[in-house]
């Protein structure tokens, strides 16, 4: 059969388009009017009748012998904007969609369980994926073509032959899309490991021996373009370099983190992270702002605040926190998904990043005296040009090196620079602003809460567990139901699509940080219920590995067992170390054995791409080196648990009472009178000490 298959990866013309008013009445309405996602409603009004994923209409599908059309893509995604634009906007290519398929579209953060199954199916394919993504499916879902973008002509042709082929030659079809489904089975096997050696230290150094070889010493990051930012990577290797004591992998970890802030991936002007750049210096942005990443890049930042006192990170915590307060933060407590990467310019076009950039003429007019140092700072200059008139903020100097320059104090230069920059947003305000993802995704959710969490415990801004803590009850209330499952997604006060396992994963993690910073046991009875009820429904008893999908819900093509760190960690390397952590609080369970049992059933593949399993990685140096129980009991167990708390201790959980509890680590241990730390591994303590400083000597 032959197979057509077009990716296009540049378009030279810019989308074009007018914005519409609520008020506007629409020649055509489709199925999608009913849902909640905005990707989903972007599309409500095509005249492809599109439908959501829902199991009425694969059975519809079935009966009536019609192949799928199933198009998956995110309300962020640019080049999902285009292929609407002159695709499903166009009648004639709305005509041979609606003549030929069922048409479903998938907004890919709402069903991520989808979007695994038909993004590894289009790269078994292909070679290559992204989104959006187009697969044609036979009537039972089962895929046997697919492609990214396509222009009007040639998906047109596309979609004709295809349709035509199925008619003809039926068998040949359902036997390639048979073959395609059992290696999808097959690329999701994970075997049960049992009679393997945990992986160890020394095997672990080989591995970050390999690679190190990819790593931009010089602009961070590693050696490619586009860059993506990894926070499980860096988080990981800071964790490696300061339980080794190594200072060249501290050093690379720096320059990254340092470049990332510097470069404009970086919002300088309103803080917050884009999703990643499309060159080596981080430097130009797919300006789409996520959740997700300004989430974890918080929490990263503020760990490698606490290891360094670097001011330049802790900057980056306050005003990524800033950004997300006011861009992303529901009155009911939630973040939003995420902000567009386009925008309407001044000419009323939609365009990637109009609300970012700047002209030299609008700098100069703006700043005045002032646009001298400011254009040196951020170097309005070729390095920081971008294309057409536009450029893209970007340090490549340090403060000092300003300073010293123009004959002036850093504390003067950066009053000047921090005036510039309010000036700017103020200006910047005026624009018409990036398109808003307001659903709430709970695993998006989970990685924020953390984040706060961990902005609290290192930088100690109050302000920053208030908004966990309003965080985490609007999970409570609106996430998690009374058996403690958990819902995907919220909008309008509505939760509807079931968890994933990264909801609960991410959500574990967070409530056992919330407790660590509160000592406020209701977190982590939360936490421990909502990781017994994924044992339950979500673990697999062969592998010890956990389904993507709960056991309650309807069957796709596959369970995906998830594995590989993203720039997301697996949901299955966040459940083993959610595991592991509890194991050290709840002794009694058999959570240890099952995050031991879980990480050698990886390890094979760890000598050749530790990056690819890097939040594994922490695994092997907790098994391999102390792993510490800290306990803290007496009437100031909350100061002394804050002083505990803001050393970076990686390896390390944080427990604390005001008198005995019921917790292993807190019986029999309070002194009338005293507040004492204990210092405990696998529950055999070290003599108890009266100060955290003590204490952190003893680790």
């Amino acid at each position: 059969m032959k197979k057509v298959l077009f990716f296009i990866l540049v378009l030279t013309a810019a989308l074009s388009c007018k914005k519409k008013s609520d008020e506007v009445s629409h020649k055509h309405t489709n199925d999608l009017i009913h849902e909640t996602s905005p990707y989903l409603l972007q599309h409500a009004h095509n005249p492809v009748n599109w439908e959501a994923w829902h199991p009425e209409v694969l059975e519809r599908a079935q009966k009536e012998d019609k192949l799928l059309l199933i198009s998956i893509g995110y309300a962020a995604c640019h080049w999902c904007h285009v292929m609407e634009k002159e695709c499903f906007e166009d009648e004639q290519v709305a005509q041979v969609m609606n003549d030929n398929f069922i048409n479903i579209k998938i907004d890919r953060e709402e069903r991520p369980d989808v979007d695994q199954i038909y993004m590894d199916a289009i790269q078994m394919i292909s070679g290559q994926g992204g989104w959006p993504l187009n697969i044609v499916a036979l009537p039972d879902g089962r895929p046997f073509w697919g492609a990214t973008y396509v222009p009007k002509d040639n998906w047109i042709k596309s979609l004709e032959q295809l349709a035509e082929l199925y008619k003809k030659d039926k068998p040949r079809v359902t036997q390639y899309a048979s073959d395609l489904a059992n290696g999808l089975h097959a690329i999701n096997l994970v075997e049960n490991e049992k009679d393997s050696e945990l992986y160890s230290l020394e095997q672990l150094d080989a591995s970050i021996h390999n690679w190190t070889q990819y790593f931009d010493t010089f602009l961070g990051g590693h050696k490619r373009a586009p860059k993506f930012m990894m926070p499980n990577n860096w988080d990981f290797l800071l964790h490696y370099a300061t339980a080794t004591n190594n200072p060249d992998i501290m050093d690379f970890v720096d320059t990254t983190l340092t470049r990332i802030a510097y470069g404009g991936v970086y919002d300088h002007v309103g803080g917050g992270f884009s999703r990643y750049a499309v060159d080596v210096k981080w430097h130009v942005p797919h300006f789409e702002k996520m959740l997700y990443d300004n989430g974890q890049l918080t929490s990263l930042y503020a760990k490698a605040y606490a290891v360094t006192k670097n001011d330049l990170y802790k900057d980056v915590v306050n005003e990524t926190v800033a950004f997300v307060k006011e861009e992303l933060l529901d009155q009911s407590g939630g973040f939003y998904s995420s902000l567009d990467a386009d925008s309407l310019d001044e000419n009323g076009k939609l365009e990637e990043g109009a609300y970012y950039v700047w002209t030299k003429e609008e700098l100069t007019q703006l700043l005045g005296n002032d646009y001298e140092v400011f254009q040196e700072y951020y170097n309005i200059n070729s390095y920081g040009h971008w294309e057409d008139e536009n450029y893209v903020l970007i340090r490549d100097k340090s403060d000092k090196e300003i300073a010293e320059k123009f004959q002036i104090p850093v504390p003067e230069l950066k009053a000047k620079i921090n005036t510039d920059l309010t000036l700017l947003k103020k200006e910047r305000n005026k624009r018409p602003r990036p398109r808003l993802d307001d659903k709430i995704l709970t695993s998006w959710n989970g990685l924020m809460l953390k984040g706060l969490v961990d902005a609290y415990r290192y930088l100690g801004e109050e302000e920053y567990l208030d908004l966990a803590l309003k965080n985490a009850a609007f999970i409570q209330r609106e996430m998690i139901r009374e058996d403690y499952s958990l819902y995907r997604n919220h909008k309008e006060g509505k939760s509807t699509i079931n968890a994933f396992l990264d909801d609960y994963a991410t959500v574990i993690d967070a409530y056992l940080s919330l407790y660590e910073a509160t000592f406020d046991e209701k977190w982590l009875d939360l936490s421990k219920n909502l990781l017994d009820y994924s044992i339950k429904h979500f673990q697999d008893e062969e592998s010890g590995m956990f389904f993507y999908t709960s056991d309650k819900d309807r069957s796709l093509i596959r369970r995906t067992i998830e594995i590989d760190d993203n720039v997301i960690s697996s949901s299955n390397s966040m459940m083993a170390i959610n595991l592991f952590k509890m194991h050290k609080i709840y002794p009694e369970e058999t959570y240890g054995a099952a995050s031991k049992q879980m990480l050698k059933n990886v390890q094979k593949d760890f000598d050749k791409r530790a990056q690819g399993f890097s939040n594994w990685l922490h695994l092997v140096l907790f098994e391999n080196q102390n792993f510490y129980e800290i306990a803290v009991l007496g009437e100031n167990y909350k100061s002394m648990g804050q002083e505990l708390a803001k050393a970076y201790v990686p390896n390390s959980i944080l427990v604390g009472s005001a008198k005995d509890g019921h917790l292993e680590l807190l019986k029999n241990r309070t002194v009338p009178g005293k507040t004492l730390t204990y210092v405990c591994i696998e529950g055999a303590c070290k003599l108890p000490v009266a100060s955290a400083e003590r204490a952190l000597e003893q680790l």
